[in-house]
């Protein structure tokens, strides 16, 4: 009879502990990246009434009679399944598609998160500005480098550094050049050629309009390119002339770039004098391999160029990758950092720190340090959080589970506590 009552006590006690848990869950329905929890019981070792017997002078054997002593909580498990994305168009909330978390320091210990709510601190500085612990990465050098097998850093976003001015030395063009197009003649008026301006940077930054003519030769498919620039001396009509060195540009008879002759298209052009106090002369290759010659009307596009004036850092964006890149005020941009993932071999095993934050256990495994979008490593969302993976539903069926199993066991208790009564009853 006493079994009885304790068997319900401990079932009692252990549905309380899993509407505990339920609660829990539910509770945090709305937590940033919170990772719900599951109950598992388990049943406790019990009495034998009688063993068991094997098969004899034939007689066929019998089973072992026992009586449970109730139950017992087996664990509380952690859910790791993903939580849905929610965007927010900030852009310095970062979600993780996949697995990973991200690794979070308060200069002496380094913890684990997939709450990517972070911000910007007055030092530049990539925090949770509700912990302030630092966001942990990679930074890359001047050149845009980063070394991944470096230790890990903070991360920081210094808006208003300044990058220097770059000179132009490549720039590249595409386009068609009319074949229609009659031989030059200088006029007047002037026919048989074809202009575009571009813009080329000394190495002060000092910015430097350049014409480009392309004059159709007497020779068939033949084009000679001639450019005249401006030297800071409000020269608007561009009349100083600049030296083009490769300057004959030659197609095919079915109107493609000549390849069979060396460095066809890249015409070497040289600005001297331009009166900046920059480096002279500035030298640049005229990249036009790109270049077609059909009948049609000419069109000459810039695609690309590698100068810049000096800038300063005024924005950033981040790829699935994780490499952060700065966007300066010149138009240029540069990789300045890369965001680091860690991975678990167990991440069940992870020990629950508060504030969203996770610590490694002993049945964890160490933290597996890399890039996103890496060796099973998730990818990085730029604009989201990941929301709870509490299932609502689920959490309020467990909720009637747990208020019946307690309150079958403390009617089990109910029905002891009669019987012992009649049994006292009997001597009366």
């Amino acid at each position: 009879m006493m079994r009885s009552l304790f068997s319900a006590i401990s079932g009692m006690r252990n549905h309380m502990s899993f509407m505990d848990v339920v609660g829990n869950n539910i509770a945090n329905v709305n937590t940033i990246a919170y990772k719900s929890s599951r109950v598992t019981f388990q049943d406790i070792l019990g009495q034998t009434i009688k063993g068991a017997s094997s098969p004899q002078n034939g007689r066929g054997g019998t089973n072992a009679a026992q009586i449970g002593l109730g139950m017992n909580l087996g664990g509380i498990d952690t859910v790791m399944s993903q939580g849905s994305l929610q965007s927010t168009g900030k852009l310095t909330d970062f979600a993780i598609q996949g697995d990973g978390f991200f690794v979070v320091s308060d200069g002496q210990r380094n913890y684990y998160t997939r709450d990517g709510a972070f911000d910007i601190g007055v030092d530049g500085g990539l925090v949770n500005p509700v912990t302030g612990l630092r966001v942990l990465g990679w930074a890359a050098d001047a050149a845009g480098a980063v070394d991944t097998q470096s230790p890990l850093v903070p991360l920081d976003i210094p808006f208003g550094t300044r990058i220097s001015a770059q000179p132009t030395a490549n720039m590249y063009m595409a386009g068609n050049l009319d074949a229609g197009t009659p031989t030059y003649s200088a006029g007047p008026p002037p026919v048989g050629f074809v202009t575009t301006t571009v813009t080329a940077y000394d190495s002060l930054g000092n910015a430097h309009s350049v014409k480009i003519d392309f004059q159709k030769a007497a020779a068939a498919n033949t084009w000679t390119v001639v450019a005249n620039f401006d030297n800071n001396d409000a020269d608007t009509l561009l009349n100083n002339a600049a030296t083009v060195t490769n300057g004959t540009v030659v197609f095919t008879s079915s109107g493609q770039l000549d390849t069979s002759i060396a460095n066809n298209g890249k015409v070497s052009v040289s600005l001297a004098s331009l009166g900046t106090g920059a480096t002279d002369p500035l030298t640049f290759t005229f990249d036009v391999t790109k270049f077609t010659q059909f009948a049609g009307q000419s069109q000459l596009n810039l695609s690309n160029q590698d100068g810049a004036p000096a800038g300063a850092l005024v924005s950033f964006a981040v790829g699935s990758s994780g490499e952060i890149s700065g966007i300066y005020s010149n138009g240029s941009s540069r990789v300045i950092g890369q965001l680091a993932l860690a991975t678990f071999v167990n991440p069940g095993g992870l020990m629950r720190a508060g504030q969203n934050l996770w610590t490694p256990s002993a049945n964890s495994g160490d933290a597996i340090v890399g890039q996103p979008n890496s060796n099973g490593r998730g990818t990085v969302n730029t604009g989201t959080l990941e929301g709870s993976n509490v299932d609502l539903a689920q959490q309020f069926t467990s909720v009637i589970l747990a208020q019946r199993g307690f309150q079958s066991s403390s009617r089990v208790i109910t029905a002891s506590d009669q019987m012992l009564q009649d049994l006292v009853n009997i001597i009366r």
